[in-house]
């Protein structure tokens, strides 16, 4: 079968089964184009959890699918392909922030939502890249242990200069891995492009750009903006799928090794094999899980985001 063949197959299955297939801004543009929702990873569990449908099907990486039943807890939530995984969101036990917490008593400790559930259930307040400096901002204590991208929490705090933020060493190794050298490079092949890159990137690389902000906010910058260029500093799949959002305008990659390879774990043949019933993994939390992970969620909620 070729590509359309597929994406054919997939559409008629999905329909029949009642399945809702989530997909993130990094994945594939196959895939992308046969999901019911496409966006970032906490927008697609919301989104998810407000649909009819009693079964998702997650395209991304296994903490996405996670939050998506943390949601919807009475729902199916299928990850695609299992061994789709996140550094920075497993590179953090939750025995460690516990240790870290008792040394840091006073303070609040926010989670980026790129974090596994087991590490939720310890932390007070929960954050997306879009909302993670107004969460901040909204709550009352002044200290705060921001977990664990480094360089997330470092511009939050830049934002922020009437918080203290205690960071760890954490973060992720894709976005961190771009170096000053890169920007100056793709700034002179580019001249007249904008630059646009996610917070997860370093403070150097942040501080040159001419945006900051989460995935689908570069995507809303490009597409609304009247530039016709743009260095796009997040994983390259972005700048692709801009290409076809806005033909009349030109999308240059930042850097050639912001490609994540978790993302690009899933395939289309992925997607149609867990929908005749051959593939993926259920996401199964137990019900203290999901209770104790959600009230960081709630928290965030509650402050606005």
């Amino acid at each position: 079968m070729n590509t359309a063949n597929i994406q054919e197959e997939i559409l008629k299955l999905k329909k029949e089964k009642g399945v809702c297939i989530l997909a993130h801004s990094y994945q594939a543009r196959e895939i992308c184009e046969i999901a019911d929702y496409v966006g970032d990873s906490y927008q697609l569990s919301v989104w998810g959890s407000q649909e009819k449908a009693d079964t998702m099907l997650l395209c991304g990486v296994r903490f996405m699918a996670e939050t998506a039943k943390i949601l919807s807890p009475e729902k199916k939530v299928l990850l695609s392909n299992p061994i789709a995984g996140c550094p920075m969101a497993e590179q953090m036990s939750r025995d460690m922030i516990a240790k870290i917490k008792e040394e840091y008593p006073d303070y609040t400790v926010v989670a980026y939502v790129n974090t596994i559930a087991e590490l939720k259930t310890i932390c007070d307040v929960c954050v997306t890249s879009a909302s993670a400096v107004r969460i901040v901002d909204q709550i009352p204590n002044d200290k705060i242990l921001f977990i664990p991208d480094c360089n997330l929490g470092a511009y939050v705090a830049k934002m922020l200069p009437h918080k203290t933020v205690k960071l760890l060493n954490g973060g992720c190794p894709l976005h961190a891995a771009v170096t000053p050298d890169e920007v100056k490079l793709a700034r002179t092949r580019h001249p007249e492009a904008k630059l646009l890159v996610h917070p997860e990137c370093i403070p150097e690389v942040a501080a040159a750009a001419d945006f900051v902000g989460s995935t689908t906010a570069i995507m809303k910058y490009a597409q609304e903006s009247d530039a016709k260029e743009f260095i796009i500093g997040t994983e390259i799949s972005i700048a692709e799928h801009l290409q076809y959002d806005c033909p009349d305008k030109r999308f240059y990659p930042l850097s050639m090794n912001l490609i994540c390879a978790n993302m690009k774990a899933t395939t289309l043949m992925d997607v149609y094999r867990v929908l005749q019933g051959e593939a993926g993994e259920e996401i199964i939390l137990d019900d203290r899980t999901i209770a104790d992970a959600r009230r960081c969620i709630d928290a965030m909620i509650a402050l606005g985001g």
